[in-house]
């Protein structure tokens, strides 16, 4: 456990390097893995997708699951609603003003909604030919795909 939570440590630093975000490591960080770990393993174990990548896009995302998005909407990861989503919606400024941004009831839908988003758009696709242990090749395959702005 220790080694998964310094190799997240390494990952946050090196995601939040790439984004141009200066991140400090601090308890609110830690009581996020500690809540949504087994959830992102299980995401790695189904889906392939690293956990670490998983808990350090929804640190990123969700500002530790404090942002207005996950608050609202249980929305870790800020994806928006797209012309195929059915379900629940909720409004948020992003890159416009009241952007449709998809809403879930529980946390771990939210979870599960960001695997699925990966595992169903092409321009993704090319991760999957990653080892679930190469962190470093999915986060600059997240960035190069273009996974959010």
């Amino acid at each position: 456990m220790k080694r998964y939570i310094l190799l997240l440590i390494t990952l946050f630093s090196f995601l939040s390097t790439m984004v141009g975000v200066p991140i400090k490591w601090n308890q609110v960080y830690q009581n996020y893995i500690n809540q949504y770990k087994d959830v992102a393993i299980e995401g790695m174990l189904k889906y392939g997708i690293p956990a670490s990548i998983t808990l350090a896009q929804g640190l990123l995302e969700s500002s530790a699951g404090r942002s207005d998005l996950v608050i609202q909407g249980n929305n870790h990861f800020g994806i928006k609603c797209h012309a195929t989503w059915d379900g629940k919606t909720i409004t948020h400024d992003d890159d416009e003003k009241s952007e449709c941004f998809r809403k879930y009831r529980y946390a771990y839908e939210s979870f599960e909604d960001h695997s699925q988003f990966l595992v169903n758009r092409n321009r993704y696709k090319a991760l999957f030919d990653l080892s679930p242990t190469d962190y470093e090749g999915w986060a600059h395959g997240l960035r190069k795909a273009g996974y959010a702005t």
